[in-house]
């Protein structure tokens, strides 16, 4: 990812796997920009029960939960 790239957290409110996530996400220092599933039909469609999803914003690979942050590290790629 280079420095403007930041992942993207598909996500709903009142999620606490989001939540977690989320914390992974800060702890690994790994930025990382929200987006509200429930803001638009077609991503309710897409990830609806399955959030929160990680996606990469370079390659459109998408990381799905359960995952740790070591896989969110090896997700996100080199520095």
């Amino acid at each position: 990812m280079t420095a403007d790239e930041v992942l993207i957290v598909y996500t709903r409110r009142d999620c606490h796997l989001c939540e977690l996530a989320i914390s992974m996400l800060k702890q690994a220092g790994i930025g990382f920009r929200l987006v509200d599933i429930d803001t638009d039909p077609e991503l309710i469609r897409r990830y609806d029960i399955h959030v929160p999803v990680l996606a990469h914003p370079g390659s459109g690979n998408e990381l799905f939960f359960p995952f740790n942050e070591q896989q969110i590290r090896s997700f996100a790629g080199p520095d």
